[in-house]
């Protein structure tokens, strides 16, 4: 059994009832190491609250349930000072406690982890929040967590980061704090990652940033001079317009290095999850690519088995599902060298400028839409408007010419 604490003030109804009314508990007994137990008087019946060290020198502190100063204990919202001692244990425990303990933020993300491993998901949307959570919020049980501390949490994030990528991290989040409450029905705060966590306003838009030919040309040209393998890996994605988690999984068998026509069969980017992500991960398509790539591709690859990375990092390595993790720092020195933000351009502005190059050219939007794995719809809806902005040149050649007659001198006005 375990060892209960005593103490004088507050383990008896008619000591606590001696006590002031106040906002701020009283002190009550450490129950462990980092735990305490506390005690608010009311005008009614009290309450006992839970006080807990999150292991980084702060603590949290949350509402047990109320005293039996009047009326009698029955085990679950109202508990005598020796049964809240137990509460507030099994509380603060969080996920190491067993497997009847509350599970901690830090507890959901790895259980959402290894849902999204298991549903051949990418694990990096469980991994992301830990990056930029709070070692106090980490720590927190998920059925303490309250509203005001995770709008703070999410508002503090508007220094570092466009709204539109905090309503992304957000939403990782509250996946993994939903996955949480559907496997314990203890936690019924769902309200407080439903408004905490609500998304921004103003955030939808899409922030592509287009570049000119000349520029990728230089994003290209730099990123060989800073790192060579990163340079074949920025060429493909500036060719081809894929995205980064796609080309990283593009295999030595994938490459055709024919001389006139060369090509890489593409892996989908299986986005949307659902039951054939699976089976998208695993189908491929026809993208052209330059003889000089090709080249490029061939000469890196050299030796090596069919079934192996056709991209690699300069140690061998395979880039990973999400290599934006490893080469962030060297993509912001490049964007830097070449005279841009790079609090506004990523790489993925390299696919934004290959999809309004080809509409640019003419090719049918449909033809562009595949070779970029996505959808006329969202072609239409994300690009049409860069598509007017750098099609000055195009549409003034469509414009009805004020010809003068023949023979005739056009006056001047």
């Amino acid at each position: 059994m375990a060892r209960k604490v005593r103490h004088t003030a507050l383990e008896s109804r008619s000591a606590r009832l001696k006590l002031q009314v106040r906002r701020k508990p009283y002190p009550g007994p450490s129950l462990a190491r980092g735990v305490s137990l506390l005690y608010r008087r009311n005008r009614t019946n009290g309450t006992w609250v839970v006080k807990a060290s999150d292991g980084h020198g702060a603590y949290w502190t949350k509402r047990i349930a109320d005293a039996d100063d009047f009326d009698e204990a029955n085990g679950k919202d109202i508990l005598t000072f020796f049964e809240a001692q137990d509460a507030a244990k099994r509380l603060a425990r969080g996920d190491s406690g067993g497997d009847n303990a509350p599970i901690s933020v830090d507890g959901a993300l790895t259980a959402y982890e290894a849902d999204l491993k298991a549903r051949s998901s990418n694990p990096y949307n469980a991994q992301w929040p830990r990056v930029h959570l709070t070692s106090v919020l980490l720590a927190k049980p998920v059925i303490v967590l309250t509203s005001n501390e995770l709008q703070k949490w999410r508002d503090s994030l508007l220094t570092k980061m466009a709204p539109s990528t905090i309503n992304r991290l957000c939403g990782c989040l509250c996946a993994a704090l939903e996955l949480a409450a559907q496997h314990d029905q203890r936690i019924q705060n769902k309200q407080a990652w439903d408004v905490g966590l609500a998304g921004l306003p103003d955030a939808q838009e899409a922030r592509n940033v287009i570049l000119s030919d000349q520029k990728v040309r230089a994003f290209v040209e730099t990123a060989y001079a800073l790192d060579h393998k990163l340079g074949l890996l920025v060429e493909t994605l500036a060719i081809t317009g894929a995205r980064p988690s796609q080309a990283v999984r593009l295999r030595v068998a994938d490459l055709d290095a024919h001389l006139v026509r060369p090509k890489v069969s593409m892996p989908k980017s299986a986005k949307g999850g659902g039951r054939n992500r699976a089976k998208k991960r695993h189908e491929r398509y026809s993208v052209p690519i330059t003889v000089q790539l090709a080249a490029e591709l061939r000469e890196s690859s050299k030796g090596r088995a069919d079934d192996t990375p056709l991209l690699l990092q300069s140690d061998g390595t395979p880039w990973g599902d999400n290599p934006g993790q490893t080469y962030h720092r060297q993509i912001d020195k490049i964007v830097t060298a070449i005279g841009l933000d790079p609090a506004i351009v990523t790489v993925y502005a390299l696919r934004h400028s290959s999809i309004v190059r080809m509409l640019l050219q003419n090719i049918p939007i449909r033809l562009v839409a595949s070779l970029h794995n996505t959808s006329v719809a969202m072609i239409e809806r994300t690009y049409s408007k860069y598509i007017t902005e750098h099609s000055d040149d195009i549409s003034r050649r469509a414009l009805l010419q004020d010809e003068p007659p023949s023979g005739e001198k056009r006056s001047l006005r």
